[in-house]
Formats: structure tokens, sequence, C-alpha cells
């Protein structure tokens, strides 16, 4: 480590700010557990199945309209604050509605909260963090985000059980036997009240962002911020020093600097990236996992035990992501990764063609599953993110990242709302099969368009655009 950083104080502030992604992931993966249960309960056919997961991605794609734009205006540190109360508003409302229209629209709200999230958090992380070292801070997020999908697998797995063996007999029911054992998708999706009211909390023990109070012209608040992160004062004021002239040089206003030549190409490459990355099949498999298990065969308890171990693996391999990435370099990871995806891709397709027929066990189906996680964790997972978040200007940076998370939840909207069409229609077999095909396409941009950035500097990768 750098004798010259306060790398302790800097893992703090990343720490907190990657909570919002433990909430995001928390979020969007507790409804994989619910599915089965909440359709009985409504008589959800397939379009309204899709509409139940993809509601909370209209809210997303809401979030990421205004964060950047929200997040430049007020500060990335109020922003991160509203993202809490969205998120606990949500969760409480779900665990009390009292129809299916209400569980939207708190679904909607919480949906909101993601998307407020997936934009300021590692804009927040990546506007604090040493070059050498702002690829594994940053994926401190994602790995935030399989901590957060790990949780909710595991919460719906214990509750399910829970409820299992507390079946009410008896007419006189209270609330707590309404949310944790009649409807016990209440409780699985009210249980993010304590992480959405800890992070709430803990946002004001962290400063805002140097790189906005500089663009505010607050260059003493921000000095002293840095003060905090580097040992010597004189690389704080170098860093004060350096940002004041990358936004000094962008005179122009926020919409002009955006359609300058070399920073409306990283823009659309970001956008390609962003919803390209959606198609290959990583969110089917967080939110329809336990429907893809019990298509294969599987009971409602085996199949949430095994998106139990797809999130453990999920999280392990962010894990060695992080430790990697700025040692492999971006580029190399997503190689190395998409290509293992296309294999998995095609081997769990075959699975559902040739695995009935030829007596295969659901073990297999499962070990391909687990490695396509591993491949996906491990390479676009991982980089997505610390890319859009180190791309851009510091001027547009929060403009430009809502564009690309816009197009991303764009992405993920289609898979959610799709995704049940396709594995009636599509069959699982030709679902995956798409999903193998739609992975060409996102590695051939990562190796002709985008720059490998490890290691650079923000200011440095600026550059590179205008040049």
């Amino acid at each position: 480590m750098r004798s010259n950083v306060h790398f302790g104080y800097l893992i703090f502030l990343s720490v907190v700010a990657a909570l919002g992604g433990f909430l995001f992931g928390y979020d969007t993966a507790v409804i994989s557990g619910t599915v089965s249960q909440v359709s009985l309960q409504f008589g959800l056919d397939a379009i309204q199945q899709g509409w139940y997961v993809g509601c909370a991605l209209i809210g997303s794609i809401t979030g990421v309209a205004f964060a950047g734009v929200l997040g430049d205006a007020i500060g990335r540190k109020k922003t991160m604050l509203l993202a809490a109360v969205l998120f606990t508003v949500s969760a409480i409302g779900c665990s009390v509605c009292a129809d299916f229209n209400q569980l939207v629209i708190y679904r909607i709200i919480g949906g909101i909260g993601i998307g407020v999230v997936s934009i300021i958090s590692p804009l927040y992380i990546s506007e604090l963090a040493v070059a050498e070292y702002r690829g594994r801070l940053v994926s401190l997020y994602q790995l935030a985000i399989t901590v957060g999908f790990l949780a909710a697998y595991l919460v719906n797995f214990r509750l399910l059980g829970y409820a299992e063996n507390h079946v009410q007999v008896s007419s006189s029911a209270t609330f707590f036997d309404k949310v944790f054992i009649d409807e016990v998708w209440r409780g699985m999706l009210g249980m993010e009240t304590f992480p959405a009211v800890l992070f709430f909390l803990i946002i004001f023990l962290i400063p805002e962002s140097p790189r906005w109070l500089i663009l505010k012209g607050n260059d003493e608040c921000a000095n002293r911020i840095f003060r905090k992160v580097y040992v010597s004062e004189e690389e704080a004021q170098m860093q004060v020093y350096e940002t004041k002239q990358s936004v000094a040089s962008e005179g122009k206003s926020e919409w002009s600097v955006l359609f300058t030549p070399g920073i409306f190409r990283a823009v659309m490459i970001g956008v390609g990236i962003a919803i390209l990355g959606q198609f290959m099949g990583v969110n089917a498999v967080l939110y329809y996992g336990p429907t893809i298990f019990e298509n294969a065969g599987l009971s409602g308890g085996d199949s949430l035990f095994y998106q139990v171990l797809v999130g453990l693996v999920n999280m392990l391999t962010t894990v060695l992501a992080l430790v990697i990435i700025d040692r492999v370099g971006r580029k190399k990871l997503v190689y190395y990764g998409v290509s293992g995806m296309i294999g998995s891709l095609l081997l769990i397709g075959l699975y559902f063609i040739y695995g009935e027929a030829l007596g295969v066990s659901s073990l297999f189906l499962l070990t391909f599953f687990l490695l396509y996680i591993f491949c996906c964790a491990v390479s676009i997972c991982a980089v997505v993110w610390v890319l859009l978040s180190e791309m851009y200007p510091t001027k547009v940076r929060g403009l430009a990242m809502s564009i690309a998370g816009f197009a991303l939840w764009i992405g993920t909207y289609l898979i959610g709302q799709l995704t049940p069409w396709m594995l009636q229609n599509l069959t699982p077999a030709g679902t995956f099969f798409l999903f193998a095909i739609m992975c060409v396409p996102y590695i051939l941009i990562i190796w002709k368009l985008v720059p490998e950035t490890t290691g650079k500097t923000l200011e440095e990768i600026e550059k590179y655009w205008k040049r």
C-alpha cells in the first residue's frame, strides 16, 4: 500500500458508500424467492409475473434518469440519503400492502432507490479513490451487491423453511403470523428495512465528495477531505489543483461538454456496454433462478437452496475480482470471463435439450449455473461499474453515468419483463442460446473501442477521450 495514503480511512468511506450496493443487491434478488408465492396469491399469468418483477426496474430507470443530475446539484452524500429513505419506505410498504397494486407501487419506490445508488455510490467511491487502487475500491460496490444477493437468498430460504414448519391451524393469526408464515413473501420483502435504516444513519459519518466540492467552488473544504485521505499536505493540494485544472478546461455547459466528439463517443460506448451486458443472461438467472430450477424438476425448497449456492459463488468470485482487477486489468478480465460465459450458457442450453432424455442429474445443471456465475462475476459484473465510474470528465460524470445507467436499466427491465415469456415460448434451451449469442458483440466492443484504464488517474482517462 502507498505510505502517503490513509488507506484505512479510504476503505471506510468506500464501504459506507458500498452499503448502497448491498441494498441494491437485496432489493433486486429478494424478488426471486417471492415470484411463485405472489403469483399464486394474486393469480398472476406469465406477463403479470414479468410485470411484478419488472415494475421495480421501471423505478430504477426513473432513478437513474435524475440521479446524476441530482447528485451534481445537491451532492453525492445527500443523494445517497434520499436513496436510503426510498429503500426504507419500500420495504415497510411491501410488508404491509393491502393488494397487488399497492405492492407494485412500493416495489417501484424501492426501484427508484436502486437506480439512485447504482449511479451515486460507485461515483462517490471513484471520486475519492487513489488511481492505482480505484478498481478494487469501486469493486467493493459490486461486492456489496453480491453480498446483498446472498443475504436475500438466505433470508428467502430460511423464512420459507420457518413458514413451512409453523403452518397456522388457528383462525386468530397475528400480524407476525401473516408476515412470516401465512404470506411469508411479505417478510422476505420487509426484512430490507433493517439495512436500509442502517445505511441512512451511517451516511452521516462520511464527508461530501471533494471533487464535487471543487466543482462547486469549495476548495477549502475539499482540501480538508483530501488531507484525511493523503498523508502529506502537498499531495492533497496537488489533487485539488489537478481537479480544478480539469474543471476549468470545461468552460461550456454540461450538455455542451457531453456532446463534444471525444466525450460523446465515451458516452455511447458506455451506453453500449451497459445495455448489452443485461442481454447476456445474468439478471435472468438472478431474478428467475428458482423458477428455472423448478422447470428442471426441483422442489421449491431445493430451488431456493440452489439459488443460495449461486449467490455464494457470486459473492466469493467478486472477492477474487476485487483482488485482481487492478493487476490483471479491466479488458483481460472481460476477455476471459465472457469466453467462459459463452461456454457455460451453451452447456445450460444443451442440458435442457438432452438432460432428461439422457438421465443427467440436476447437479450438472447446478454446476453449469455456478460456472456461468463465476465467469460473469469475475468479469462484466466487476468491470462495468468500474468503467462507468471512471470514463467521464468531472463536470459531466454524474450526467454521463445517468445516461449509461439509464441504458443499463432499460436492458434490465426488458430482461425482467421478457424472461418468463422467453422461457415459455423459446423454451429454456433457446433462451440460454440467445444469451450466449449476445455475449459476442459485448466482447467485440471492449476489444475494439474501450481503452485500458487500469492504473490511470481520472484526469488521464479524461485526456484520452478528449484527444
